[in-house]
């Protein structure tokens, strides 16, 4: 059995790992977009425009996990975007001027995204960059941003994405505040031990660690942590673990496939401490692979997913029943909370660029004044210490009852 001692020591080291592979990637873009500068300060740039006077197409760059590990993300977000973008061209555009939507494939890689944003950013020179759809991709982005003053709207999850950054923002839930939402419940039900099987990518990075913090207070205590591929298909052998473990409760934290093939691997081994899913489970794609091994996790979601559910007076119910209604309307399916953080880092992204035209600067200062916003996966404020905008509150706790998403008692608060 591995100490705590060498797993910790195990952590630092792939957490190393992934931080260089992120760093070489962004910095080797870096010096290609500043070379590509410095060749093009040779031809004397055209007179800038007002930003009164500004016209022209506005070009919203998306860098997308659409194939890979990530395409149950990626696919999703695409379509919310192109049915977004549809939208408001054909109500006139924002203030007059229509927007030219270019979207990218990282292939669910670093480099591909580093590549990708390179691209929007320096060839294209997009006035917005939206993406990625996980971590890791959108970690490698980040310095692209940052380097050439660009307002970036992530999808991801994990905190680090935004923490310290002036150019960068995100829409989905930090992992943080699920964790607290968890904790809420854990505490509430009494459990102390928990074991956790986590994606090994940048999504599920630090994730033990953070349980141990935010469950200090209510002394629950990680007794085991076991990794697991974003593209991996057999989990007996983390499963087993965990189970030899005798937790009071289990933490899966990935995304589809991988975290429905380990809820099923767990349902196989007979283990009947109850299971935490992630935030990243959250469209029919997990409840599809998972079936009936799904019957009974606890996961912190958005609304979305139990929008007829809600209470009438929700603040997000209207927005949220609207883009269903649209969605399905387009592709004929339920979007998923996937498709949601699109929405909302699309309309934020709009709604400041009607209000900050496409001067960079004036665009990056309107996204970081967006208050009391009502998106999709919650109530947006954010400011310059929280480029993400949402607390705990932005999440119910949701069951799945019968292969559907059910709002849990007392999920909402």
């Amino acid at each position: 059995m591995t100490t705590p001692r060498r797993r910790s020591e195990a952590a630092v080291t792939a957490s190393r790992n992934v931080s260089r592979r992120v760093a070489v990637t962004s910095l080797v873009t870096v010096a290609a977009l500043t070379l590509a500068g410095c060749a093009e300060s040779k031809t004397p740039a055209p007179a800038a425009t007002a930003p009164g006077q500004a016209t022209g197409d506005i070009k919203i760059g998306a860098v997308l996990d659409i194939t890979g590990a990530g395409a149950s993300l990626g696919v999703p977000e695409r379509q919310t975007l192109e049915l977004l973008v549809g939208q408001v061209n054909a109500a006139g555009g924002v203030n007059g001027r229509k927007i030219n939507l270019l979207i990218e494939d990282n292939q669910s890689t670093e480099d591909g995204a580093a590549k990708a944003a390179n691209k929007l950013l320096s060839t294209e020179k997009v006035d917005l960059l939206i993406g990625a759809s996980r971590t890791g991709p959108s970690l490698a982005m980040r310095p692209l941003a940052e380097q050439t003053k660009t307002p970036m709207i992530s999808l991801a999850a994990n905190a680090k994405i935004v923490d310290g950054s002036t150019w960068v923002f995100k829409t989905a839930q930090n992992d943080r505040v699920v964790i607290e939402k968890m904790v809420d419940d854990m505490a509430a039900k009494g459990y102390k031990k928990i074991a956790i099987a986590r994606d090994a990518s940048g999504f599920g990075e630090g994730i033990p660690e953070m349980l141990t913090e935010v469950g200090k207070s209510a002394s629950i205590e990680v007794v085991r942590v076991e990794k697991f591929a974003p593209d991996a298909t057999d989990f007996t052998a983390q499963m087993v673990n965990v189970r030899d473990s005798k937790p009071d409760a289990v933490v899966i934290w990935g995304i589809p496939p991988a975290a429905s093939l380990a809820q099923v691997a767990y349902r196989r081994l007979g283990i009947t401490a109850p299971v935490y899913q992630s935030h990243g489970i959250g469209n029919q794609v997990f409840l599809d692979t998972a079936g009936d091994a799904a019957n009974g996790l606890l996961a912190p979601l958005g609304r979305m997913l139990v929008a007829d559910q809600l209470a009438a007076d929700d603040p997000q119910k209207k927005v949220v029943t609207t883009f269903i209604a649209d969605y399905k309307a387009k592709y004929g399916q339920n979007p998923s909370t996937f498709a949601g953080h699109a929405y909302d880092g699309f309309m934020i992204g709009v709604d400041s660029l009607k209000k900050a035209g496409t001067d960079k600067q004036k665009l990056r200062d309107t996204i970081e004044a967006t208050k009391d916003w009502p998106g999709i996966s919650g109530v947006f404020t954010m400011t310059p210490q929280d480029h993400s905008g949402l607390t705990k509150k932005a999440l119910v706790m949701v069951e799945v009852k019968n292969k559907t998403w059910a709002l849990a008692p007392g999920g909402v608060g």
